[in-house]
């Protein structure tokens, strides 16, 4: 019904232009970026291929949110924390290869659970301002996180490998080598195209993850979730526990985010211990809008096409600020203000959507009335 009057009042081009507002912009940014940065082809399709492996499992992650009507969930940040706990102990413990990293997923697992289940009690509390709720939470659970990791690893959780260790005897060191799993899934199923490693067993994982949320919407639950994004009330009134299917959302969001953060510390093979996750819901956010997705609906076409979009200009921004003016921090600064641009810019699209399309709603109720008073 919104939609529907909100297309009568506009022209279907101006509504193409208003839905698909951010890619476009970025494909005009990258069709002036890509002559100036001067990169090879065969340099820019190999960064285009590390970072669609690297990356896509964790902008994966935030659909299921958007479906049940919880918006971006920024608390994917606690998802992260949890993997890079699993990560600290498999490196103290010295375990490498395939079986160090699923003990890796294996240890964070029930760590991203219960984060994810403390985040939608949290975010239940804050029905409509989910977004900003799960951007601070992100930052208090940073605080607890720092705590554990700086002061009890070491002090009250026994860490017996002295070269994660701060020189102090506790607290675990600002960079881990993470060699032992460095790209061990990446190279798990060898295919090299020329000079181009194709990392076929990532990308078994992330298309197992598109295969099983295609799945899981069609589902009891997945149905559930969609009705509690489109109505509260009436989702109530059909007999869904609203309250109960939005934190199952967060939790199931929280784990994938786990898992996908230790996909991608594997493919980097160093982990920044305070740092890693800081800005991990900002860029996969910003990367899933990008892709022409909205706060009320994301797909799987709008995240590959955010990472192709989104990373294409982190490639070339630095080579292209340096082309433009010489130095290639530009590029650098251009890449945080355009992280955190788009967000700003694709909130407030939808919020100027949300007002336009009440304010079409209120009109044809006041039309109707007046039909019916003239009879």
């Amino acid at each position: 019904m919104r939609k529907k009057s909100l297309t009568k009042t506009m022209n279907p081009s101006v509504l193409f232009l208003i839905n698909y507002a951010v890619p476009i912009i970025f494909i005009i940014l990258i069709a002036f970026a890509i002559p100036l940065s001067g990169l090879s082809g065969l340099y820019f399709i190999r960064e285009l291929m590390i970072r669609l492996s690297r990356n896509s499992f964790l902008i994966l992650a935030l659909l299921i949110p958007v479906m049940a009507g919880m918006g971006m969930n920024f608390s994917i940040v606690l998802g992260a924390m949890a993997g890079e706990i699993g990560l600290i102990f498999i490196t103290d413990w010295q375990i490498v290869g395939i079986s160090g990293m699923l003990l890796a997923i294996l240890i964070s697992t029930p760590i991203a659970v219960l984060l994810g289940y403390f985040a939608g009690i949290v975010l239940n509390r804050a029905k409509g301002r989910e977004m900003v709720t799960g951007f601070m939470l992100a930052f208090f659970m940073n605080g607890i996180y720092q705590l554990f990791v700086l002061f009890g690893m070491g002090n009250i959780i026994p860490i017996s490998n002295s070269s994660i260790l701060l020189p102090r005897g506790y607290g675990i060191r600002n960079t881990i080598n993470l060699l032992g799993i460095r790209q061990v899934l990446d190279k798990l199923i060898p295919l090299k195209i020329g000079d181009i490693l194709i990392p076929v067993a990532t990308f078994l994982v992330i298309a197992t993850l598109c295969v099983f949320i295609t799945w899981f919407r069609k589902t009891k639950l997945g149905q559930d979730m969609r009705t509690v994004g489109q109505d509260n009330e009436v989702a109530r009134v059909s007999g869904i526990n609203v309250e109960n299917t939005r934190v199952l959302s967060i939790v199931i969001s929280t784990v994938l985010a786990c898992y996908g953060q230790i996909l991608f510390l594997q493919n980097i093979g160093t982990m920044n211990t305070y740092q890693s996750h800081e800005q991990v819901g900002v860029f996969a956010i910003a990367a899933l809008l990008v892709g022409g997705a909205s706060v009320a609906k994301a797909n799987i076409p709008n995240v590959f096409i955010g990472v192709i979009l989104f990373h294409t200009m982190f490639v070339v921004a630095p080579r292209a600020g340096k082309a433009l003016m010489g130095q290639a921090q530009l590029g650098e600064y251009f890449r945080v203000f355009v992280s955190y641009g788009v967000i700003a810019f694709s909130l407030a699209l939808y919020a100027w959507r949300k007002r336009v399309e009440k304010e079409n709603e209120r009109k044809k109720i006041m039309n109707y009335r007046k039909s019916i008073l003239a009879k």
